[in-house]
C-alpha cells in the first residue's frame, strides 16, 4: 500500500473575494487623486496670484494633475463599489500618474509605479478577469 499524499492546489478566491492588492490599487488611485487636486490647485492659486503672466506659461504644469486627479477618483471608487463593476486595470493611469514627475509631484508617480507592478499579480489579473465575465 503506498501513502499518498494530495498536491497542494494554489488557493483561489472566493467568488464574491477582492483581493488585498486590488483594494491598495484603489485607495491609493483616490488619494493620489486627492493630492493631485490640492496640488493642481496650489500651484495655479500661488502662480496667478503671483503674476498672471507666469501662471499663463505654467498652466500646462497644473492642467495634468488637475485633470488626472478626477479620473484618479472616479476608477478607485469604481473598484471599491460593491457589488464590483465591470472595471480593466487602467494602465493609463498609471502611466499618467508617473506623468506627473514633470510637475514634481511625486505621490503621483510612486502610486503609478506601485499600480503597474500590482496588475501583474496573477490574483489581480483573476479579479479583473472574474468582474469583467460577470462570475461573481
Amino acid at each position: 500500500m503506498t501513502d499518498y499524499t494530495p498536491v497542494s492546489t494554489p488557493p483561489t478566491l472566493e467568488a464574491h473575494e477582492r483581493p488585498g492588492m486590488v483594494t491598495a490599487i484603489a485607495i491609493m488611485t483616490i488619494v493620489s487623486g486627492a493630492m493631485n487636486i490640492m496640488y493642481a490647485l496650489g500651484i495655479t492659486a500661488a502662480i496667478v496670484l503671483g503674476t498672471i503672466g507666469l501662471g499663463i506659461i505654467c498652466a500646462p504644469i497644473t492642467i495634468l494633475p488637475g485633470i488626472l486627479a478626477i479620473f484618479e477618483i472616479i476608477y478607485g471608487v469604481n473598484l471599491l463599489s460593491v457589488p464590483p463593476k465591470p472595471t480593466q486595470p487602467s494602465q493609463v493611469i498609471a502611466i499618467l500618474e508617473i506623468c506627473c514627475i514633470i510637475s514634481l509631484n511625486i505621490i503621483p508617480m510612486v502610486v503609478g509605479i506601485l499600480a503597474l507592478v500590482f496588475y501583474g499579480d496573477p490574483k489581480v489579473k483573476e479579479y479583473f478577469a472574474r468582474i469583467n465575465t460577470r462570475l461573481i
